[in-house]
């Protein structure tokens, strides 16, 4: 059997959740499957590839615009493998039968706002075309499959959910020298609490400032007060969220290192006093695993996807409601029992979610009628 996939997110070197996805679960194809037959096509040649075996080939197809639609298209239409597997979002209009995509989430639906009105318009028309004609869909969350039936009519028992796993790096990091190295390479002082994610207005990132700027009046002259650290790429609206920074007078107290490289990520997660994450809207939310996994103490959402992800292992908040934000906060950082209890949960939590369970149930649909 030939198994096309579509790797054009390997070339993108600053990692999202959509690139993460797409790199952790091809190397796990490639840990589980030594038989079957892979293309990866790419736009460009990726910066880093994952360790694949000889039954897997890196087909370079390079195109200037319009890769999907116009050159994966016509690969597909020339050589088209047995299945074509699309691990984000859109199908090539010429595609196999055979063809399977996964959908992350539908956020602009959620959220109009935090998009432009065409890049909107081209989320709706491409997400709900790719899950219409795929043969097979996959689901990142029962939240995400719930909103493809809800908003675009596919029919259920054409998709299945299929959750992310935790890559192996993720995991306490105890050495205090890699731990300070990394602080110091981001211009972080502790203690601090810790959001990392696209800097953008669905993240709710005002709120949690407004959070974080009530707790700091309750803590002056009791509690020392912990840095906020929001790290993350630039995206929609970013300077609103700084300029609300100083509008408050926390620009001392709110850092903005920007993007975090993958292989820092677990020192910066593991040295925080806890992790934030007040999501307003996510098809999985795997920041939330990658800080339980570290043993780092979580609090987050109670929308979309966010409470199907963390169980009870994290602490849960209204995110709309930011005197509740600011109270969960503040818990979290003044009881310390709290936090011991929420790290013991999150590691047993994040030990659920494997990239090898990822690849064994995706191999499964796509060899579904093999």
């Amino acid at each position: 059997m030939h198994i096309g996939i579509d790797a054009s997110r390997l070339a993108v070197t600053a990692h999202t959740g959509t690139e993460r996805y797409s790199y952790e679960l091809i190397a796990a194809l490639a840990r589980l499957d030594r038989v079957r037959r892979y293309t990866l096509y790419c736009n460009r040649l990726p910066p880093m590839l994952p360790l694949v075996g000889p039954n897997m080939a890196l087909r370079s197809i390079p195109c200037p615009r319009l890769w999907t639609h116009a050159r994966l298209s016509l690969e597909m239409r020339w050589h088209p493998p047995d299945v074509l597997f699309v691990p984000a979002h859109v199908l090539p209009l010429l595609h196999p039968p055979r063809s399977v995509v996964t959908i992350h989430d539908l956020g602009y639906l959620a959220f109009p706002t935090a998009h432009t009105t065409a890049r909107r318009l081209e989320l709706h028309l491409t997400t709900r075309w790719s899950a219409r004609a795929a043969w097979r869909v996959i689901a990142i969350s029962q939240a995400t499959r719930r909103d493809l039936i809800r908003h675009y009519g596919v029919a259920p028992e054409k998709i299945g959910v299929i959750y992310h796993g935790v890559a192996p790096q993720f995991q306490p990091v105890t050495c205090r020298a890699t731990i300070s190295a990394t602080l110091s390479h981001y211009g972080i002082c502790t203690p601090y609490v810790l959001y990392v994610g696209t800097i953008q207005p669905r993240k709710n990132l005002l709120r949690l400032i407004e959070a974080f700027a009530q707790c700091r009046r309750e803590w002056t002259g009791h509690t020392q007060c912990p840095q906020l650290v929001i790290a993350g790429k630039p995206g929609w609206l970013t300077t609103d969220i700084e300029r609300r920074v100083a509008e408050l007078d926390l620009t001392p107290l709110v850092r903005f290192p920007g993007y975090v490289a993958d292989a820092d990520l677990p020192a910066l997660l593991s040295a925080a006093l806890a992790f934030v994450f007040p999501s307003l809207y996510e098809g999985f939310g795997m920041p939330v695993l990658e800080a339980m996994a570290c043993g780092t103490p979580v609090l987050t959402s109670t929308t979309s996807s966010l409470p199907e992800v963390a169980g009870d292992a994290a602490l849960l908040v209204d995110p709309l409601n930011t005197a509740a934000l600011a109270a969960a906060l503040a818990r979290l950082v003044d009881d310390a029992a709290l936090r011991d209890e929420l790290r013991r949960r999150g590691l047993a939590r994040a030990a659920e979610f494997r990239w090898e369970r990822c690849a064994a149930e995706t191999l499964g649909v796509l060899t579904g009628a093999e």
